[in-house]
């Protein structure tokens, strides 16, 4: 009796653990496509503030049924689109990753180059020449390449040329960008050729042939925008891009016009080349938006512009996601968005309302740092530039007087730091062997191979202006934290939660391999995150 009536218990629990096991085995079933989206400055203050305004199926969707960060730190002195989006692929920072800033000092031809310059590389649709040879470690990219065999798809499409090629790495198919000579997706030789959801656009639907009609202005009726004053009530902005004007394309590529082509042509590459159905797989797409301000307001008050900037990259979202949805099924895909840890809001502040301030000319610094150095070393040109927030001192004079440059950048620290409008001044030595938090800062975000011998840091309000080339560029000194949010969406794989305790842009890389249960990059610096599971 005792045995009739355990069998079925028994039949019971085998019936549940077959099930359970089932449902675990489901759970862990490879993704078949994975999403990496960098948007340039996003802001975590304006993604909540704008979330009553925005759709469900976008930036809330994300946030609700994933996972989301309010704060993803970037630890490093000084960020910019391609050192943070290095970082964020790598799990590395500057120092480590190669790629320090956009543009960095070339000693051999003594002038700026992009980060990813590479002579033995040719522009297709581009006059670029750059490849991600310059990147040293591997991305998240790379390693999903290896695990497939080199069978995945791997593409990435941004505005920015680098941001795509970072975002590609070294073993990715295809790395697209928008020319801003002509408004045509190119790429680099070093990915034999342009990918042809890209050369299809660029043939049937030419940039060039649309961009008179196109326009942007307030998605919504302007009273409707939150916290504007009185004066930005009064009248709706309107940007034209007319193909004569000859910053047509930049400007274009800084709207979110230039966001939507982007959608646009990944909606085309999911479709095109089969992304995320083929055979046993995993594809990933990277995706390069810009919540940058635009600079070519009227007047130069751009707040508008801004929270209408992010309403829109919302729509496009929801409308990426819902393509995914209905080619691949958002069940078998993990998404990952962050943005680039840094925002340039800095906008010169009117003399009338007598804010503490003053220019601090690089042509007029080099001069008088010039006249130091002769009169401690004897006649000659001992500064070759100022790039990268610093002086770039000329080694071959000063090997030719038999001086260490070292030492000359500490006889030359005091004198700079008597300069109007000088915070701080840093020898490369200082940086390089950091003994507090701000030196260790900037020894993060410092490629010892490019890097200035004597760095400056103005007092907040001043103006940085490079008139030692031409055009000249100004660049007002502003100093303030921002958070910068990041999500994980994978439904079946992470669960909702909304988490405020900060991580570091290290760690978003190994979580993302993680959750796809692959290797770290090479130089990845930090664990994976502890992501909530269902």
């Amino acid at each position: 009796m005792r045995l009739r009536s355990i069998l079925p218990l028994l039949a019971v629990l085998c019936c549940l653990t077959a099930t359970a096991q089932h449902h675990q085995q489901k759970a862990q079933a490879r993704p078949k496509l994975v999403v990496a989206i960098v948007v340039d400055q996003l802001r975590t203050d304006y993604v909540e503030y704008l979330s009553p305004l925005m759709s469900s199926e976008g930036f809330r969707k994300l946030k609700g049924e994933g996972a989301y960060f309010r704060d993803v730190e970037f630890t490093p002195a000084h960020m910019d689109l391609a050192s943070a989006t290095a970082m964020i692929f790598t799990g590395a920072t500057p120092n480590e990753t190669g790629i320090s800033a956009a543009e960095v000092w070339d000693p051999a031809s003594l002038r700026e180059v992009p980060a990813l310059s590479d002579k033995n590389t040719l522009g297709v649709n581009s006059a670029l020449t750059i490849s991600p040879q310059p990147l040293l470690l591997s991305t998240v990219a790379d390693e999903l390449m290896i695990d497939g065999h080199g069978l995945s798809m791997i593409q990435a499409v941004a505005a920015d040329p680098q941001q795509a090629v970072i975002m590609a790495g070294h073993s990715g198919n295809g790395a697209s960008w928008l020319s801003t000579t002509d408004g045509r997706w190119a790429t680099s030789s070093y990915y034999k050729e342009l990918p042809q959801s890209a050369a299809n656009r660029n043939f049937r639907m030419p940039l060039s042939a649309r961009v008179d009609t196109m326009q942007w202005k307030p998605l919504l009726s302007i009273d409707r925008y939150p916290g504007l004053p009185a004066q930005k009530r009064q009248y709706d902005f309107r940007h034209t891009f007319p193909s004569r004007a000859k910053e047509v394309y930049e400007q274009f590529a800084a709207s979110p016009r230039g966001n939507e082509e982007v959608t646009s042509l990944a909606i085309d590459m999911i479709k095109g080349l089969n992304m995320g159905r083929r055979g046993d797989t995993i594809d990933m797409l990277c995706l390069g938006y810009t919540l940058a301000p635009f600079r070519w307001v009227k007047d130069g008050d751009y707040r508008l512009e801004l929270q209408d900037a992010y309403l829109r990259l919302d729509l496009q979202l929801e409308r990426l996601l819902k393509a995914i949805d209905q080619s691949v099924g958002l069940a078998n895909c993990v998404i990952m968005l962050t943005g680039t840890g840094y925002y340039n809001d800095a906008v010169p502040t009117d003399a009338k309302y007598r804010i503490p301030s003053g220019d601090f000319s690089t042509k007029r610094a080099i001069a008088l740092l010039n006249g130091f150095f002769s009169a401690k070393y004897g006649p000659g040109n001992y500064v070759d530039s100022f790039t990268g927030g610093g002086f770039h001192l000329a080694l071959k004079v000063l090997e030719s007087k038999g001086v260490n440059p070292a030492d000359a950048a500490r006889d030359a620290k005091e004198f700079l730091m008597k300069m109007s409008g000088v915070r701080s001044v840093y020898t490369l030595s200082e940086i390089l062997s950091p003994d507090d938090e701000e030196t260790r800062r900037l020894y993060l975000s410092t490629d010892s191979r490019t890097a200035p011998q004597l760095t400056i840091e103005l007092t907040p309000g001043w103006n940085l202006v490079e008139d030692h080339t031409f055009p000249i560029v100004t660049t007002p000194i502003r100093r303030g934290a921002i958070s910068t949010p990041g999500f994980f969406f994978a439904p079946g794989r992470v669960s909702r939660a909304d988490i405020s305790t900060p991580v570091c842009a290290t760690a978003l890389a190994p979580t993302l391999t993680s959750l796809l249960h692959l290797r770290a990059p090479n130089g990845a610096a930090s664990r994976p995150i502890s992501l909530p599971q269902p």
